[in-house]
């Protein structure tokens, strides 16, 4: 009797320990709220910035500013007319640039010489994004100043130095030569 008692509670944890494990669900669900709000944050900020640098290029009729596709503006302060120098910026070329930051009030937050002169290896080092796109709109010899929101300068973690969360910047580029990458396609040995 006893055997048989053993058998048949061993056959019972046999089975309920074969058991598959149920998932797991959460204590509280939530439906992606917090997601669509920051959607919903970043557009505001988004179109409070463009609000502020449109009416400040609106208000200042002596500079012809260009729209870029990128999500920024720019004029030129010094526009290349040799007719021989085509040549723009393309993936692992070589710029070397001087530039400057100020905020929209035109308060330098570093001004040139604070930033030691640039050497960048075009989309293959790290620069910020408005920055990198501006560089392949420029010629060599050129100076450029662009207007950055600030989700194409800093965003919202800043420089970690002297800009802060979500602040649009203006920036004086200097470009002065473009290096074209002989070997791109080498392998490290």
């Amino acid at each position: 009797m006893k055997l048989k008692t053993l058998y048949l509670l061993f056959l019972i944890f046999a089975v309920v320990g074969c058991k598959s494990p149920e998932a797991r669900r959460p204590v509280t669900q939530n439906s992606g709220s917090f997601i669509n709000e920051s959607i919903e944050r970043n557009r505001e900020l988004v179109a409070k910035e463009e609000a502020v640098i449109l009416k400040m290029i609106e208000q200042d009729s002596t500079k012809n500013y260009i729209a870029s596709s990128n999500g920024f503006w720019y004029y030129y302060n010094e526009k290349s007319t040799d007719s021989l120098n085509i040549k723009m910026p393309e993936y692992g070329d070589v710029v070397h640039f001087d530039y400057n930051i100020r905020s929209l009030q035109g308060d330098y937050i570093y001004e040139v010489g604070e930033i030691p002169t640039k050497r960048y290896a075009m989309d293959r080092e790290d620069l910020f994004g408005g920055l990198r796109e501006g560089l392949k709109l420029m010629k060599a010899g050129e100076t450029v100043t662009f207007i950055f929101p600030s989700h194409k300068a800093f965003g919202y973690y800043g420089d970690k130095n002297k800009i802060g969360t979500n602040i649009p910047i203006i920036t004086e580029v200097k470009l002065h030569t473009i290096t074209q990458e002989l070997n791109t396609n080498k392998s490290e040995n």
